[in-house]
């Protein structure tokens, strides 16, 4: 067991150093709470910097700024990833946000009225503690991907950075989201594509037109995702079971872009024949490289706390745990609304997550006091 200095004891802890952790942050410093950001990362922004190399953000400049900080680029335009990152490092620098990186968190557990957080060999005790982290944690892939021939180049989408760590061949893009479209109309430009995997559909317009990031990106973002669509409407209610089940559409790529491109589309990946990957239709490509593109795992399994046994998805509502008062989510998917995951939407639940925390922390109420906390 590795030697464990002595507790540091904190107000606040916020679990993650992402857009999530820092818009937390700035609240919490506005309202004059003490706190702390634990970042897995060595520099803020890594998890951005450690995508893909073409990616580029969904939504436009106009509203990739967090609370406080506009982004620094044209409004129509779209960042890349290095931009995002580069954004937040300054972001981080510009409030003074106390960041500490390099802190991997692998256990949150509650002792009396404390919230316990063990960090390696450091350990922190907290009133409050903010999850601020999506649920894109932990590489998903089926069982039976060990049973392809080791000759055959596999990397998940959170590994795949550009076309050069392929081998020739054909690749399998195993997965027909948004991740699974863009890096196959990539690799497609060098290697012979397939695509797995069902028709997630796709947004009715081209989000790079004029037309659309001047009027029907608005109309979109900042009114059906970010005030029609929420957990408070009954439209909101209806969607959002489908939205955490199957994904969203795909925004950016289309699928005449995959055909023309010369992606061809296949049924889903069944399993594993001879060391190739079979089709639902019985086929067998014989590709060089599988890329799979199959989504994530929560990740939440070092939250050691009633409820969260099955390291699944956090049982909260709005962003507040059942059951452990004291303990919020910011950054899951539709945590509040279909925006809940970008940007601006992220900023908004901080705020209101942080709200919660300041009305306890004036009352000078214990966060234990009570089983559920005024909306």
């Amino acid at each position: 067991m590795p030697y464990q200095s002595r507790t540091e004891r904190m107000q606040t802890i916020v679990i993650g150093g992402g857009q999530a952790g820092l818009s937390v942050g700035y609240y919490l410093s506005r309202r004059g709470l003490p706190f702390v950001i634990l970042d897995a990362d060595e520099r803020v922004g890594d998890s951005w910097r450690n995508r893909w190399d073409s990616l580029r953000l969904f939504t436009p400049a106009r509203y990739d700024g967090i609370a406080g900080m506009p982004f620094p680029a044209p409004s129509l335009s779209f960042p890349t990833k290095d931009q995002m990152a580069d954004y937040l490092e300054a972001y981080a620098a510009r409030f003074d946000l106390p960041v500490l990186n390099g802190v991997r968190v692998d256990g949150l557990s509650r002792r009396g009225g404390k919230y316990i957080v063990n960090a390696g060999s450091r350990r922190f005790e907290a009133d409050n503690v903010v999850v601020a982290m999506a649920t894109y944690q932990v590489p998903r892939t089926p069982p039976f991907a060990r049973e392809l021939d080791p000759q055959i180049v596999q990397i998940h989408s959170k590994d795949y950075r550009n076309p050069s760590q392929l081998q020739e061949g054909g690749v399998l893009i195993v997965g027909a989201g948004n991740s699974g479209a863009e890096i196959g109309l990539e690799v497609a430009r060098s290697h012979r594509t397939w695509m797995a995997g069902r028709d997630t559909g796709h947004i009715p317009f081209h989000i790079d037109g004029l037309a659309a990031r001047l009027f029907l990106q608005p109309l979109v973002i900042r009114f059906l995702f970010h005030r029609v669509l929420t957990i408070k409407t009954p439209m909101g209610r209806k969607v959002r079971p489908k939205v955490l089940s199957q994904g969203g559409p795909l925004i950016r790529v289309k699928p005449q872009q995959l055909a023309a491109a010369g992606v061809e589309r296949v049924p889903r990946v069944a399993g594993v024949d001879n060391g190739l990957p079979l089709l639902a239709d019985g086929r067998r490509p014989r590709v060089a490289n599988v890329i799979w593109c199959t989504g994530f795992r929560p990740g939440f399994s070092w939250i050691h706390l009633p409820g969260f046994e099955d390291g699944g998805p956090p049982k909260e509502e709005g962003g507040v745990a059942f059951g452990e008062p004291g303990l919020y989510f910011v950054g899951l998917p539709f945590i509040y609304a279909f925006s809940s995951t970008m940007i601006h939407g992220v900023s908004r639940d901080a705020e209101r997550i942080v709200k919660i925390i300041e009305s306890r922390m004036r009352s000078n109420e214990s966060p234990l006091a009570t089983s559920r906390p005024a909306a």
